[in-house]
């Protein structure tokens, strides 16, 4: 049985364990409000990209000669580029990434196609390391404040490696940030533009244009473009995938610091449990011990009869 002297011990450490903890949450938090500053900032300018691209394939008549732009007729191997933290104590953030790698890499390898693996941040790179993966592309020590220079090295050399042929798909994987408490896994692809999530999206119907004949809607006629549709989407193409690389790393960033101040709470309040418990378990180890000492008490006054 633990001594009174060692419980209280272990309630010191527990209590010095706590402040290190608080201490991170509000550090967290402070850094999320900023980072929440940095998404909010980007997301119309990154939507406003995405769409541009987006009416600028639709519009061109022919696909512009650009390598990075040709949609390879065999799919021989897919890049994956995890975005993950370089430091851990944020609960799932960065596990959660790794297992939808994983899970992709096996689906992706099923049918034969084999994987190159690009990553950001220390997590993401050593787990890799760690499971015997090969990384094409490893980026550490910016995944707390990430610059757009950053998102522009990666974005160079993905696109560099399916301009030359070592990759015929790029695919995104990274933490969505939706609220302090809650970040979704996102999986985007980039690379080719033809198979990209751009083509997907739906707009507000704004540039949507029913003919009175009954025919088809169509776009094109509510936009004039100058220079061609296939000049703009050439010059688009590098800035969409900078702009979604870069996207993705702020989006990760603040859910780093929402999932790591959540965790850094959880924390200090099952620190506060665990030293009411021992806190409990001093003060019956204090009344048994004052309860055998009044009982030797006694029975030394009743042998003195």
């Amino acid at each position: 049985m633990a001594t009174q002297k060692d419980i209280k011990g272990r309630i010191g450490s527990v209590k010095n364990i706590q402040k290190i903890t608080r201490a991170m949450e509000m550090v967290s938090a402070a850094r999320l409000r900023r980072a929440e500053q940095r998404i909010e900032e980007l997301r119309p300018y990154a939507e406003g990209i995405r769409k541009m691209t987006r009416r600028a394939s639709e519009a061109a008549r022919n696909v512009p000669n650009m390598p990075v732009l040709e949609e390879r007729e065999e799919i021989k191997h897919v890049g994956l580029l995890l975005i993950t933290s370089d430091r851990g104590l944020a609960g799932a953030f960065n596990s959660q990434i790794n297992r939808a790698g994983n899970s992709r890499a096996r689906e992706v390898e099923a049918d034969g196609t084999g994987v190159a693996w690009y990553a950001t941040g220390r997590r993401g790179v050593s787990t890799l390391q760690f499971r015997g993966r090969e990384v094409s592309g490893a980026y550490t020590g910016f995944t707390d404040r990430p610059s757009y220079a950053d998102a522009r090295n990666i974005a160079g050399d993905v696109t560099t490696a399916y301009v030359d042929g070592h990759i015929d798909r790029l695919e995104l994987i990274y933490n969505h940030y939706v609220s302090p408490m809650t970040q979704t896994v996102s999986h985007e692809t980039l690379l080719p533009l033809q198979q990209a999530d751009i083509l997907g999206d739906e707009e507000d119907g704004e540039e949507q244009q029913q003919p009175e004949n009954g025919g088809t809607a169509h776009s094109r006629a509510l936009w004039i473009y100058e220079p061609e549709p296939e000049e703009i989407l050439a010059r688009l193409v590098p800035d969409y995938v900078e702009i979604s690389i870069y996207r993705a790393l702020l989006e990760s960033t603040a859910s780093e610091h929402g999932a790591r101040m959540t965790a850094m709470r959880n924390a200090s309040e099952n620190a506060s449990e665990l030293i009411d418990d021992l806190t409990l378990e001093m003060n019956r180890q204090r009344q048994a011990e004052i309860t055998q000492e009044i009982m030797e008490v006694v029975a030394g006054a009743e042998g003195l009869r």
